[in-house]
C-alpha cells in the first residue's frame, strides 16, 4: 500500500492533463479531469496496487481477474473510448445474430482530452525515457484490438502521429486553432 506514491502520481498526471487542456482551450475538462480517482472506489485500489511504472489497474486486474477501479473509472469519464461503447439491438451475421456492443464516435473535446490523457500517462510512467513518439508506440501496440469507433481511432492516431513528428507546440496549436473549431 503506497498512499503517497499513488497520490503523487495522480496529482502529477492531472497537472499535465490540465496544462495540455488549458493550452488548447478546454478549461473545464482540464479542471475536472480524473476527479473520480479520488473516490474510495478508485483511490483505495490505486494505493493497494501502486507500482509507479504502470497503472495500478493492471496490477489489480492481474490479481483479481478484473479491475474494480477501472470499471468505476471508465463509466464516469467521457475521455475514455470505453465510455463510448453502446449496445446495438440490431442483429448482424458477424455477431451470430445476437446483437452486440458497438463503438460510438467520440465528440472532439473528449477525444482531445483522451489525447492529453495518453500524453500525460506516457510522460508519468516513462519518466526520463519519454520521447514524443512514446504515446504513439503505446497506441500502436493495442490499436487493432480495441473497440473504438473507426473515425475516433483515425483521429486519435493522426494526433498522436502529429505529436510524434512535430512535437507539443505545433500539435497543440493545430488542436486549438483548427481541430476544435
Amino acid at each position: 500500500m503506497d498512499i503517497l506514491g499513488h497520490l503523487k502520481t495522480v496529482a502529477t498526471h492531472r497537472a499535465l492533463v490540465r496544462k495540455g487542456c488549458f493550452a488548447v482551450g478546454l478549461y473545464w475538462q482540464g479542471l475536472t479531469h480524473d476527479l473520480s480517482k479520488y473516490s474510495p472506489t478508485e483511490f483505495l485500489p490505486g494505493c493497494l496496487y501502486f507500482q509507479g511504472y504502470r497503472s495500478p489497474n493492471n496490477a489489480e486486474r492481474e490479481a483479481k481477474g478484473y479491475s474494480s477501479a477501472w470499471l468505476h473509472h471508465k463509466g464516469r469519464n467521457r475521455h475514455h473510448y470505453e465510455y463510448w461503447v453502446d449496445y446495438c439491438a440490431e442483429v448482424h451475421e458477424r455477431d451470430n445474430g445476437m446483437g452486440g456492443m458497438v463503438p460510438v464516435e467520440m465528440p472532439k473535446r473528449y477525444l482531445v482530452e483522451m489525447f492529453m490523457d495518453r500524453l500525460s500517462a506516457s510522460k508519468v510512467y516513462s519518466g526520463e525515457a519519454f520521447r514524443n513518439d512514446s504515446p504513439l508506440r503505446y497506441f500502436e501496440r493495442s490499436r487493432s484490438r480495441i473497440l473504438m469507433h473507426p473515425k475516433t481511432k483515425a483521429q486519435l492516431y493522426a494526433l498522436l502521429r502529429m505529436y510524434a513528428v512535430y512535437g507539443e507546440k505545433k500539435t497543440f496549436r493545430f488542436i486549438k486553432e483548427r481541430y476544435l473549431k
